[in-house]
């Protein structure tokens, strides 16, 4: 997988691999067991700060999207909870894109379902 960070972002560079590598996951661009760039390099590849990149990992290690297995490196985790819920997500829009729902519709609809709001 390319990791690109976009520079003029409100979201910060480290939010933004994450991100990827949460969303990597989802999709099946990256699969379980899957090694990804040891911190110096993907920090050496998109011009960021090693602490950057290794914030980055940290976080991604917290949600059990990754592990770090010694000096074998660091690799994308196979089932988690983010991981589950980021695949359910996609596949909501998915199907209410299919619908013809806008993104006003789609969050009703999830307000309605966590109980926030009555039926829309």
């Amino acid at each position: 997988m390319r990791f690109v960070i976009d520079p003029a972002s409100s979201v910060p560079a480290y939010e933004q691999i994450v991100r990827q590598v949460v969303d990597g996951a989802a999709n099946g661009t990256l699969q379980a067991g899957e090694k990804l760039p040891t911190v110096r390099a993907l920090a050496a590849e998109l011009g960021l700060a090693v602490n950057t990149v290794a914030k980055a990992y940290r976080e991604l290690e917290m949600r059990g999207a990754i592990e770090t297995r010694g000096r074998a490196g660091t690799f994308v985790t196979g089932e988690t909870r983010d991981r589950d819920a980021a695949v359910a997500a996609h596949e909501y829009v998915r199907k209410a894109r299919a619908l013809g729902l806008s993104e006003t519709e789609m969050l009703a609809q999830v307000r309605h379902a966590l109980g926030i709001t009555s039926a829309p």
